[in-house]
C-alpha cells in the first residue's frame, strides 16, 4: 500500500483567517479532512497532512519523503520563490522515482510580480494552482495514477 503526504508551507497554518477571499474560508482542518477522504478514494493506505512555516522541517520532510519512497503534493507558499534549498530537497523525491505534485490554492501567475517564478516547478511532476482545495483533490488524484493505486469500491 501506497502512502502519501500533503506539506504545506508558510502561513498556511492560517487558511480560513489569512485573506479568504484569495484562499478561502475553508481552514487547515477541513483541507485535512478532505485530503484524508480523497487519499482512501484513490487507493491511498494513508494521506497524512503536514504544514510549516519553518523552512528546514520543510526540507527534512523531502528528504524524509525519498528515503521512505512515499509521493508528495506540496504546496510551498511563499517558499515557492526563492527556497532553492526546498528545490533542491524535492529533486530528491523525484530522484527517488516519486511524483512530486506543486499545488497552490491560488494561481500565483495571476498574482504579485514576484509570485510568478516558481522555483520547485522546474522539479516538480506536475504543477496545478488557482483551483482552490480542489488542487489537491487533482494532485492526489494523479500520484494515484502514476503509482497505479486502484480506487477504492463505493
Amino acid at each position: 500500500m501506497v502512502k502519501a503526504i500533503v506539506v504545506n508551507g508558510p502561513n498556511l497554518g492560517r487558511l480560513g483567517v489569512r485573506q479568504p477571499d484569495v484562499y478561502g474560508r475553508q481552514d487547515l482542518a477541513e483541507l485535512t479532512r478532505q485530503c484524508e477522504q480523497w487519499g482512501r478514494e484513490f487507493g491511498f493506505e494513508a494521506v497524512e497532512v503536514r504544514q510549516t512555516d519553518d523552512e528546514a522541517e520543510m526540507i527534512g520532510w523531502m528528504h524524509e519523503a525519498a528515503d521512505n519512497g512515499t509521493p508528495v503534493v506540496m504546496n510551498p507558499a511563499a517558499f515557492t520563490h526563492y527556497s532553492y534549498g526546498l528545490a533542491d530537497a524535492a529533486h530528491m523525491v523525484g530522484d527517488a522515482g516519486l511524483p512530486l505534485m506543486e499545488v497552490h490554492i491560488s494561481n500565483p501567475s495571476a498574482r504579485d510580480e514576484f509570485r510568478k517564478r516558481s522555483v520547485i516547478s522546474p522539479v516538480a511532476t506536475g504543477t496545478i494552482t488557482g483551483l482552490g482545495f480542489f488542487g489537491y483533490r487533482l494532485a492526489l488524484e494523479a500520484i494515484a495514477h502514476i503509482m497505479g493505486l486502484t480506487p477504492a469500491d463505493d
